[in-house]
């Protein structure tokens, strides 16, 4: 357009007459003026800058355009453990036998008790036997993880869960370093998402006996008998131990099954084949506290219009509980299990997906289907992940986040941010400066337009009155250049303005630029055309040469820059109400600019390079209250 118009201003000029010399000069003129030519240098330091502010809120951004992303999410879809909640387990409560016994104790620090069942002491590791002492057994044995103490503390290497169940068999005397020695792992069927359960196979007193854990719905469909509370194979009760884990679920517990089988001589080891006919031994109940700062950053969230979705591996009455404590949902509210999801076609599910925010026992390929339902229905998704089967969900999401310290490789590389902590507070922090950091490219491209369109409309209108240029295409490259670093990226450095979590997100699609801004460009290009070309007329006039005459126009466009540089720190409210020196940079890019002016005004060397010349006070007073 810019392009069209310099043809169109040299063809005019040669219809009136002038020469074509100066004609071509004046079309480069007009294209210099009027191309924003420091805006995509502008626009990658403002995103550049933004990382780095998020770097400091512990979100790694990877894709430089994901930070101006973020600040349009209208959904985050976040993994429980480690994300909304603390990622440090403890076993509450153990099933075994027909009872329900409490623990005591929090943390991995393996001291309290494994409580009181039937009056006797279960505690104190020699009294526990039976069904009780087997669900110790299975998850110390079935297990990956480690349990060591660093000084004064205790530490898990491997995954939480498995730590927990480590700390509950130390409290019941069982250490497992002692049990790995004692029943050597044979073989393992590692856990598999679709599984839900792992399974190992150890040899104990000459025979073989695989131990399993995991998911209910899968082990204890697939047992046959159980262990009683004295350790004798009895026929299963089903129904008793739904409700049992149904009234852990209840209380925010995770719960995890335990099973046993004695695979038949020369039997291969293979989930295919030895996934039947097991002894259920119990369940372990085990809680992992909401994070505090989770808790507040899902109230921001929904003040900022951005729905939370917690997709979960968990049973669907935990979820729902952990769910309330956070704020995510409320008492009676659906929860869609990965079952419900699987009989669901694309379209019923994008039915379902705005109107449920609990997902349960969800697998990876799951949530690759839940961010399609919601971009379809127009939703910018940020989806969390850590594993590598998230990894298709995380590169379909619009901010794709991974794990920094629980996620794989494979999640990270498909991801656009990385949280250096794993919470869900980091999410709402650089959602946040994401909002901040699309407010300074506005504010940017509000404060530089004009300047752009002030310089063409000069051009334009000193052609089509017939008089001489009021800058030359060298001067109107001085003040595009200086001004866009020493004002203009200044506004990269304003600070997020308040209350902007309180707003609604940016609907996607929506134009840059509103009707009001607009607007405010076309006036302030109309001010900066009257000012300078007006005071250009008016030194001549006055007698004063060519080159002072430029100079005042030169002097005109720098001095509204700066003065409407001020304003345009924040697009709603004026600039005193904001702060007038709570962004330090604008002062110093005013400084700078102005002692660069005064040198291009008065440095002989610059005059001759500019072809400027020195002015007086009277006329700095003029170039002041056209600025003002």
């Amino acid at each position: 357009a810019i392009g069209l118009l310099a043809v169109f201003t040299f063809a005019v000029g040669l219809w009136r007459g002038e020469s074509a010399f100066d004609m071509f000069m004046a079309a480069v003129a007009l294209a210099v003026g009027a191309i924003p030519e420091g805006l995509p240098a502008a626009m990658t330091i403002t995103l550049a800058i933004g990382v780095s502010r998020m770097a400091k809120r512990r979100a790694i951004i990877r894709k430089l355009p994901a930070v101006e992303t973020l600040g349009s999410t209208t959904v985050i879809c976040s993994d429980k453990t480690g994300t909304l909640t603390e990622n440090q387990m403890t076993v509450r409560a153990l099933f075994a036998g027909g009872v329900r016994v409490p623990v005591s104790g929090s943390g991995y620090a393996p001291t309290g008790e494994i409580g009181k069942s039937g009056g006797e002491d279960a505690g104190g590791g020699a009294a526990i036997s039976g069904a009780l002492r087997e669900c110790l057994l299975a998850g110390a044995l079935c297990n990956d993880a480690g349990l060591r103490k660093a000084g004064r503390h205790w530490e898990i290497a491997g995954d939480p869960t498995e730590g927990a169940l480590l700390v509950v068999a130390r409290k019941g005397g069982l250490d497992e370093q002692t049990l790995h020695r004692l029943f050597p792992r044979i073989d393992e069927i590692p856990f598999d998402s679709a599984r839900q359960y792992m399974a190992t196979l150890h040899e104990i007193e000459g025979a073989r006996i695989a131990y399993f854990k995991g998911a209910i719905e899968q082990l204890l469909p697939r047992s046959t008998s159980m262990l009683d509370a004295a350790g004798k194979t009895v026929p299963i009760e089903c129904q008793g131990i739904e409700q049992v884990a149904g009234e852990m679920a209840a209380e925010g517990l995770r719960v995890l099954a335990v099973a046993r089988l004695r695979p038949r001589a020369g039997e291969v080891f293979d989930a295919a084949q030895i996934d039947a006919n097991l002894e259920f031994i119990g369940l372990v109940g085990m809680i992992d506290p909401p994070r505090p700062k989770a808790i507040a950053a899902v109230k921001t969230c929904h003040a900022a219009g951005i729905v939370v979705k917690m997709i979960t591996g968990d049973h669907a009455v935990t979820a729902l509980s952990i769910a309330c404590q956070i704020g995510i949902a409320k008492a009676g509210d659906k929860v869609l299990t990965g079952r419900d999801l699987a009989l669901l076609d694309d379209q019923a599910l994008r039915a379902v997906a705005q109107s449920v925010n609990v997902f349960a026992r969800v697998e990876p390929e799951q949530k690759l289907r839940l961010v399609r339902a919601l971009q379809a229905d127009g939703e910018v998704v940020a989806m969390t992940g850590d594993g590598v089967n998230d990894a298709p969900a995380l590169k379909q999401a619009d901010i794709g986040i991974a794990m920094g310290l629980a996620g794989t490789e494979v999640a990270k590389e498909a991801a656009a941010m990385v949280l250096t902590d794993d919470d869900f507070a980091a999410i709402e922090a650089a959602v946040e400066e994401g909002r901040g950091v699309y407010d300074n490219l506005v504010k940017f491209i509000t404060w530089t337009l004009p300047t752009n369109f002030g310089e063409g409309l000069v051009i334009v209108a000193a052609i089509v009155a017939g008089a001489t240029l009021p800058i030359t295409p060298l001067q109107i490259l001085w003040i595009n250049m200086t001004t866009a670093v020493f004002l203009g990226l200044m506004l990269a450095f304003e600070p997020i303005e308040r209350g902007i979590m309180q707003r609604p997100p940016r609907p996607p699609g929506t134009a840059i630029l509103s009707g009001a801004l607009v607007w405010r460009i076309v006036l302030v290009s109309v001010l900066l055309l009257a000012g300078s070309f007006g005071l250009f007329m008016l030194e001549l006039g006055q007698g004063h040469t060519l080159a002072e005459a430029r100079t005042v126009a030169v002097n005109v466009f720098v001095m509204v820059e700066a003065f409407y540089l001020f304003n345009c720190r924040s697009l709603e409210r004026s600039a005193l109400s904001i702060g007038f020196f709570s962004n330090p940079a604008i002062w110093a890019g005013v400084g700078t600019m102005a002692v660069l002016q005064l040198a291009l005004t008065y440095l002989p060397l610059m005059n001759r390079l500019f072809a400027t010349a020195p002015i007086g006070v009277a006329e700095w007073l003029e170039i002041f209250a056209v600025g003002l």
